[in-house]
């Protein structure tokens, strides 16, 4: 099938381009376009029924006309004495025809709008007004999953389910806000928020965008806020989600045999209320001149969590909000400014339960008070010239500032003189719980701060749009550096049946050992310069033929402490094909496809992780007693020798990647199908294939490159190459700087992808979209899609969701050869059937029925332990606390290696959310009153989501000669469909 659909659209775009350049502009991320017929060489006028601005162009000579860059809204549309009203929504074109013989049309917002004949692809496009006729998440995230081929990620990686777009993994989307990206890419897993309520629309982009955007291998969130018009609106609103009404969460007894008893998820005693007001105001300052939008709100947010011994309470009454300005100076010049602030504060309590307490349900002791910071600021501006009727420009310039929320304050910090002791599994001694790291306290919160502009400009030449830009971006990233709680880090062993501790045998079976660990790192300040520009040609062939061409250059650049390169890629470059064939038939049909290449930066995250000097040294002892207070040993003995995982020396800059590193990147090609019916209906297919390029990661594995290093008779050993983790593209050639000599100078040797042992990354996405949609018409409205999906490869992405991984771009999936053993197989984010619909009905005037629902098949399931002995990596693998290889230990306790996604799926799930709502429109005579109650998980459907995939009990059990102990927990439900909650809302507009 995949191979098909890229022959099929490949030959397709490349015929029509063969013709000539491209044609259609993809749109910008916050603006729209008004484009049709009108008599030949008419004069068009366009006025925003919001600002009273107008602009006036001539047709070209068969009456065709396209008007770009405009600001989403409401706008009439005038030529030859006929006016049309149209709707104007962010990345898509609206179509006008004034040569039918009439004197006024009037078209309004639908649900969703027509087929647009301008994109070379299909996005989804969703105003307030829609979303909140529909029981949705009032959040980016939670919208982005009403387009078809996005999943919610695992709820175990960043703030809540992040959406996975098309087999991508969670941390490669792009979010914009007012046409400014706003990604955080420390990792990628978060963005600069702001209240929804402050959200005028969104568009949802998974895949296929033009040469203007990149940045992204997953999809783009495109948001534009609300701003002020001639009209004076306001309002203020809340929303309420209150414990008593959700539904019963999940308790799972553990399962092995020395936890009976004891719990494996204790959850049902939690609770979380949440409450939000809004206020919001916007209007002229000067009419048809200057503008105001302003929006405050103010959470309320509460929770409490229970676990064996301790419990914790968390509190958030942080305000925010956004505000706007539009200056109209005049028709042909437009300025806007956005500011959001977005920093929030969580109050913690944290309590430790009396001893011989287990399981609270309420809080017990007196409780450690702290906070932490997240979240920040973001202020934009943007200038819109229309210098003629064919050029116009724009340039935009904003800064980000976010708080990485890692930096915790106060009482948090009590306990650090207390080492970190784990006893068999359990948390132990006197250290603080909840905290294990203990942040550089002479060093400033770890944040990250993005300053970035871009120029754009556009020129009509004939029925060539060609549209060109540079884009800067600029982020500086402080990492604080840490150590362990008491600046140690111990756990106790119980001895296996073999009797040998750290490979040394002879020991008592069943006798306890323990393993100390070190670890600290330097703190630093990083950054990442990121730049691009780009060139397109939209032309118009035919009046039903569009042809797009575009090319975009990427430029990354990552910088250590010190400042010294060790990413430097200039000019890669990406190119984009599209075509839209607006076929002549009886009814509206398309057929449009496009190939691309994308891009992703390496992630700030990388700079900390792979440049900063960490520590980590394992040694093993036998001990004689324990301090009665903090449970550290005593009477130590060593046994064996220290393991250096990372020696804390700061890397020599050519050590750190592969010089020949290619960044991450995709190649992307779709081809689709719409129709609009007799009815009213519009039905859909779309093919899209992913293939993943040279994928990236860190690669650890001293051992191989050793053995390497023997056989070219270097006189140096590893140790002396100050060698700790190194970027390369897993299964190709790695070029890196070397001490061969021992002499302290490094010079550039290519070592065989053979020598390393890793396979190559690979991942890749094919699926079928079938939709069918049919527009509010006063009465009811619906959308509905189908999606078959197959996503596989050696790698998820930049992130690893089985053991919830979140080193962006650095995971532990290629550290050593033995860890991509297997690893070729169904990825986490594959789902094989996943059917969605929402949509309205009025069920009187006053009275509305929303509805959302999903059935989607599960995910695949892999057998998780630990490398065997013999491994010849063993020496550094055995360093890893978390089982993370496909080698794991069958029903007789032999370790074996299985191929990752082979062992079943988790269980199909159907959510279905409702909602009821009653609209008033005659409280006053301007003013519209909403009361509202949305129902999430109405049968409170309790599926499991994720299971425990890791069968090996032990690293310890899993090596024994003999005794090797499996996990009674595997396949445990360790996440389940979020249980039954009820929103209740309030909404006074006017």
């Amino acid at each position: 099938m995949s191979k098909h659909i890229v022959k099929v659209a490949a030959a397709v775009a490349f015929a029509i381009a063969a013709a000539g350049t491209g044609s259609l502009a993809y749109a910008q991320a916050s603006e729209g376009s008004i484009y049709g017929k009108v008599a030949p060489s008419a004069a068009v006028t366009i006025t925003s029924g919001d600002s009273g601005s107008t602009r006036t162009i001539t047709a070209d000579a068969s009456g065709a006309f396209n008007l770009s860059r405009l600001a989403p809204g409401k706008y009439k549309v005038s030529a030859g004495g006929k006016t049309t009203e149209v709707v104007v929504t962010i990345g898509s074109g609206t179509a006008v025809d004034l040569v039918q013989d009439l004197t006024t049309v009037t078209v309004t917002s639908g649900a969703y709008k027509p087929i647009d004949f301008s994109s070379v692809g299909s996005n989804f496009t969703i105003s307030q007004d829609q979303v909140q006729a529909l029981p949705v998440g009032l959040s980016a995230n939670a919208v982005a999953v009403l387009t078809p081929t996005v999943i919610k990620g695992d709820s175990g990686l960043g703030a809540g389910n992040i959406p996975s777009f098309a087999g991508a993994s969670v941390a490669e989307n792009a979010y914009y806000i007012n046409g400014f990206d706003v990604t955080n890419i420390r990792n990628f897993l978060s963005y600069a928020d702001l209240p929804y309520e402050a959200v005028a629309q969104q568009q949802v982009k998974a895949g296929g965008y033009g040469a203007e955007y990149g940045r992204s291998l997953g999809g783009v969130i495109s948001l534009v806020t609300k701003r002020g018009t001639n009209d004076w609106h306001g309002g203020v609103s809340t929303y309420w989600t209150p414990e008593g009404l959700k539904g019963d969460r999940h308790d799972t007894l553990d399962k092995e045999p020395t936890r009976a008893g004891k719990y494996y998820i204790f959850s049902n005693a939690s609770s979380s209320d949440s409450m939000s007001v809004n206020a919001f105001l916007g209007g002229p300052i000067i009419k048809d001149k200057l503008f105001f939008f302003a929006l405050v709100n103010r959470p309320q947010v509460s929770s409490d969590s229970y676990g064996e011994t301790t419990s914790i309470h968390l509190a958030n009454t942080s305000p925010n909000g956004l505000a706007k300005i539009d200056w109209n100076i005049n028709d042909k010049n437009l300025l806007e400014f956005t500011g959001i602030y977005n920093k929030s504060r969580t109050d913690i309590t944290d309590f430790t339960n009396p001893t011989g307490t287990y399981y609270p349900t309420t809080h017990l002791n007196l409780g450690k008070t702290s906070w932490v910071y997240s979240g920040g600021s973001v202020l934009m501006g943007k200038y819109t010239g229309y210098v003629t009727d064919s050029l116009t420009v724009s340039a935009q310039g904003g800064q980000v500032i976010d708080v990485a929320g890692t930096a915790y304050k106060g009482a948090r910090a009590l306990g650090s003189s207390c080492p970190v002791v784990i006893d068999n599994g359990t948390n132990a001694g006197c250290w603080n719980f909840s905290n294990s790291r203990v942040t550089d306290p002479f060093f400033p919160d770890d944040q990250d701060k993005r300053t970035a502009g871009r120029f754009d400009l556009e020129y009509k030449l004939g029925s060539h749009t060609i549209r060109g830009g540079v884009d800067y971006q600029k982020f500086d990233s402080i990492g604080a550096g840490a150590s362990y709680s008491g600046g140690v880090y111990y756990r106790y062993y119980t001895t296996p049946a073999s009797g040998k501790i750290n490979g040394v045998a002879g020991f008592t079976p069943g006798s306890q050992y323990v393993r100390e660990l070190f670890y600290d790192s330097t703190s630093g300040r990083y950054q990442v310069i990121n730049n691009a520009y780009y060139l397109e040609d939209s032309w118009k062939i035919t009046p039903r033929v569009l042809v797009y061409a575009g090319l975009r250059a990427e430029s990354f650049d990552n910088k250590n402490g010190e400042g010294k390169s060790f990413v430097k890629k200039d000019n890669l470059v990406a190119p984009r094909l599209g075509f839209s064939w607006d076929m002549e038939s009886s009814q509206p049909t398309k057929i449009f496809g496009n190939l691309g290449r994308y891009y992703i930066p390496v992630a700030s995250n990388t700079n900390i992780r792979a440049t900063r000097a960490e520590r980590y040294l394992y040694s093993y002892y036998t001990y004689t007693s324990r301090d009665a207070t903090t449970l550290t040993p005593s009477g130590l003995k060593k046994v064996g020798d220290t393991v250096v995982l990372s020696p804390g020396v700061l890397a020599d800059v050519t050590t750190i990647a592969d010089q020949n590193l290619t960044p991450m990147n995709q190649d992307e090609v779709m081809l689709g199908f719409q129709r609009t019916l007799d009815n009213n209906w519009t039905v859909g297919l779309k093919g899209v294939y992913r293939k993943l390029n040279n994928g990236m990661d860190d690669y650890c594995d001293h051992t191989a490159l050793d053995r390497w290093a023997v056989g070219q008779s270097f006189a140096a050993t590893l140790d002396s190459y100050q060698f700790g983790c190194a970027l390369v593209n897993p299964g190709k050639d790695m070029t890196i700087g070397l001490d061969v000599k021992g002499d302290g100078k490094y010079a550039f040797y290519t070592i065989p992808a053979k020598a390393m042992g890793l396979d190559e990354y690979t991942r890749t996405y094919q699926a079928l979209e079938f939709t069918a949609e049919k527009p509010w018409d006063g009465k009811w409205s619906f959308r509905g899609s189908y999606v078959w999906s197959r996503s596989q490869g050696t790698g998820e992405g930049y992130v690893n969701s089985t053991i919830d991984q979140a080193d962006a771009g650095v995971t532990q999936d290629f550290d050593f050869g033995s860890f991509d053993d297997g690893a070729k197989g169904l990825l986490p984010n594959d789902r094989t059937h996943v059917f969605k619909g929402f949509g309205n009905y009025a069920l009187t005037e006053k009275l509305r029925l929303g509805f959302n629902g999903i059935v989607s098949s599960g995910r695949p399931l892999s057998c998780i332990g630990y490398v065997p002995l013999g491994s010849p990596d063993f020496a550094g693998v055995q360093a890893y606390n978390t089982a993370s290889t496909y080698y794991c230990l069958n029903d007789k306790g032999v370790s074996e290696l299985h191929q990752r996604g082979t062992f079943g799926r988790t269980p199909w799930t159907a959510t279905l959310d409702m909602q009821l709502a009653y609209v008033s429109e005659d409280l006053t005579s301007v003013g519209k009153l909403t009361f509202q109650a949305d129902v999430f998980n109405v049968f409170n459907s309790a599926r499991p989501t994720e299971l425990n995939e890791t069968r090996d009990y032990s690293r310890g059990t899993t090596n024994a000669a003999s005794g090797n102990q499996l996990s009674q927990n595997y396949l445990q439900p360790t996440s389940f469909q979020a249980p039954r909650s009820v929103r209740l809302s309030a909404r006074y507009s006017f």
